[in-house]
């Protein structure tokens, strides 16, 4: 999964840990097999997954990496300062993780009460 770092292999896009989360429900609820089905609740819980994050997002504007992080990912220096730098926009990331983790966690339990 580490391709989804920078917004989708360093575009700027749609930010990677929605991707991982998503990753995660259709991993836990998708098919098991060719001829099988998507769990019921699987569209369910990522469309919640999807609101849930434009709702973490919105203090930064987008839910694009480019909103959160605000880095040029193909200025390497750029990129580097991001990393070193303890007061760089990369809190905004660790927040974002962190965030979208508890969100994710939290939807799964609910949803599978439901079941």
């Amino acid at each position: 999964m580490a391709p989804f770092g920078g917004g989708m292999g360093s575009s700027g896009q749609v930010c990677g840990t929605l991707s991982g989360a998503l990753a995660v429900i259709g991993f836990t609820q998708g098919k098991t097999e060719s001829t099988g089905r998507d769990h019921k609740m699987m569209w369910k819980l990522s469309n919640a997954m999807v609101r849930e994050f434009a709702k973490i997002c919105t203090p930064y504007g987008g839910t694009n990496c480019a909103n959160i992080a605000r880095v040029n990912w193909k200025d390497h220096s750029a990129v580097k300062q991001f990393y070193k730098d303890p007061d760089s926009t990369r809190k905004n990331c660790v927040k974002v993780i962190r965030e979208t983790s508890d969100v994710l966690y939290s939807l799964m339990e609910e949803f599978s009460r439901q079941d």
